[in-house]
């Protein structure tokens, strides 16, 4: 059984919101060219809203994805926080009321990546965009940017639905002029070696595949977002 055949399988499992940092303390001083002491630079923060895929089930929480990219940000200089909403089994429906918490945290950049449960439980395609339509607004509606990652379904729900299905994140990223992954998980979904053994969910190895994905679509978020001096 691959991976997309296999995500049929309902998830139920959930994962509290985690705050990670990156870059300097954001308790240390730095210094001008003349010696004197200057006020710290404000981290940029980046919101993950999403499904197990982005809770990291079933692997160590140092071996997600989310948690590669606040190392990934580090290794590359910049400042920033990321606060992992993500919550295993959650739909369009689900996190329109966990979005709220996120927007709290006035996040600068929001990497979207939920409707994959919800095409799995087969619910109406107008539904499911109509959700990611309101997730989206509201994230813009909050002066943050918006990374949609896109899913596609296993075959066997048929071509009459996953095809739409998968299109409509182009429809969406094109219509609210946002950043998009086509598919985060190219490369990984079907490939044996990089699935744990329930075969529903990515295993450590396949977690730098993922942001590998990600990141050259986030990192221009992150330039267009950050002040000249934590780029």
């Amino acid at each position: 059984m691959n991976f997309l055949q296999s995500l049929i399988i309902g998830l139920i499992f959930s994962v509290a919101p985690m705050t990670l940092y990156a870059g300097n303390n954001s308790s240390d001083q730095h210094l001008s060219h003349e010696g004197s002491a200057v006020a710290p630079v404000s981290p940029i923060t980046i919101g993950v809203l999403g499904d197990s895929l982005s809770a990291g089930y079933g692997i160590k929480t140092e071996q997600g994805w989310v948690t590669l990219l606040q190392h990934q940000l580090k290794q590359a200089g910049i400042t920033a926080k990321v606060i992992n909403s993500s919550v295993s089994g959650a739909t369009t429906d689900a996190g329109l009321q966990m979005q709220a918490g996120l927007l709290q945290n006035a996040p600068d950049i929001v990497i979207l990546a939920l409707g994959a449960n919800d095409g799995l439980q087969g619910k109406p395609l107008a539904l499911i965009e109509q959700n990611l339509s309101v997730l989206i607004s509201r994230t813009q509606s909050a002066g943050a940017k918006v990374l949609l990652l896109g899913i596609q379904l296993p075959p066997n729900l048929g071509r009459r639905y996953t095809e739409p299905f998968f299109a409509q994140y182009r429809t969406l990223a094109q219509q609210y002029n946002i950043a998009r992954v086509p598919f985060f998980l190219e490369g990984v979904a079907g490939v044996p070696d990089l699935m744990q053994t329930d075969g529903l969910h990515p295993n450590a190895q396949a977690q730098p595949l993922i942001l590998n994905n990600i990141w050259p679509v986030l990192q221009t978020l992150i330039a267009q977002v950050s002040p000249p001096d934590i780029k």
